[in-house]
């Protein structure tokens, strides 16, 4: 006799389960009274024991009006879920606005402080080699300035 190593599928595991559970309800019906008893009281006692199976049930999601995705969880903690991070981003926009517009203002006044305090035209700081001129600072001339400094006798 020849065996197969192969899986049976679906339909034929369940042609042989059916198969099966004819030829034994066959050979029962030709059993004493008593061996039927005592094989019905073992299958109760099997039914009562067995390991209940679960079973995977998909839950339905719909759609409401205000086209918000539910799947009958917790509402409150999924808006909270989304709404939390929406909340830290806006803020987060709103500082680093406020940061920008603090550091142009600063530099403004920098440059009108520069231009109040400053004999230089204003129309100087319009000429690029100028706003060069001023952030590598004045480059004095070592000879002109200690001799304007030394008290002379």
């Amino acid at each position: 006799m020849k065996y197969r190593d192969e899986p049976l599928n679906q339909s034929q595991s369940d042609q042989f389960g059916h198969a099966s559970a004819v030829l034994l309800s066959l050979g029962a019906q030709n059993l004493p009274a008593n061996i039927k008893n005592r094989l019905h009281a073992a299958r109760l006692k099997a039914l009562s024991v067995r390991k209940v199976e679960k079973v995977r049930a998909h839950q339905p999601v719909f759609a409401s009006t205000a086209a918000n995705w539910s799947s009958g969880t917790n509402g409150r903690w999924d808006t909270v879920g989304w709404v939390a991070p929406l909340v830290v981003l806006v803020f987060g926009l709103i500082g680093i606005a406020q940061w920008q517009d603090n550091s142009r203002i600063n530099d403004i006044a920098e440059v009108d402080a520069t231009l109040l305090t400053d004999d230089v035209p204003p129309d100087a700081y319009a000429d690029s080699g100028f706003m060069a001129f001023l952030k590598n600072g004045p480059q004095s001339d070592s000879g002109d300035s200690t001799s304007d400094l030394s008290p002379s006798n």
